[in-house]
């Protein structure tokens, strides 16, 4: 081989090996069903959410990511799309549900809490926690780089 070309090659390969040792795209597991996932780890990304969004996919998810274990609640105001929002406490077990939340048309916009203290809040297009069998006490697997917050 020759010199030149050699260098070249080398640099690919090492390219594909750096991208190898990247973090998997981010994703979460519940009740044995995977979710695309966006993160939202901080204060902008969390008040914003689904906020404007006309559609979310049957396999894409948001999970907002705490500092801290707190009740939550949360509101559909400015989200279009009907939700399924799902409470995880620090160990990241499934500890509340708020189903089939309808848009805000309205204000005021009505909450929808947590029944117990929550670090991780995943929202699912409205249905799909009931169709999966998602159940209090089910453990959510995340997949993919959620930053300092983890």
């Amino acid at each position: 081989m020759k010199p030149a070309l050699f260098v070249p090659l080398l640099l690919a390969a090492a390219g594909c090996a750096v991208a190898a040792q990247r973090s998997p795209a981010p994703a979460v597991d519940l009740h044995g069903h995977r979710f695309s996932t966006e993160f939202a780890t901080d204060d902008a990304s969390r008040e914003r959410g689904l906020m404007m969004r006309t559609e979310l996919p049957a396999d894409h998810s948001m999970l907002f990511v705490f500092p801290d274990s707190e009740p939550r609640w949360f509101w559909m105001k400015n989200t279009l799309v009907p939700l399924d929002i799902l409470y995880f406490d620090a160990d990241r077990k499934l500890v509340s549900m708020q189903l089939d939340v309808p848009p805000c048309k309205a204000d005021p916009c009505p909450s929808y809490p947590s029944d117990a203290p929550a670090r991780y809040v995943l929202e699912l297009a409205a249905g799909t926690a009931r169709s999966i069998g998602a159940q209090t006490g089910d453990a959510l697997t995340i997949e993919g780089d959620v930053g300092s917050v983890r």
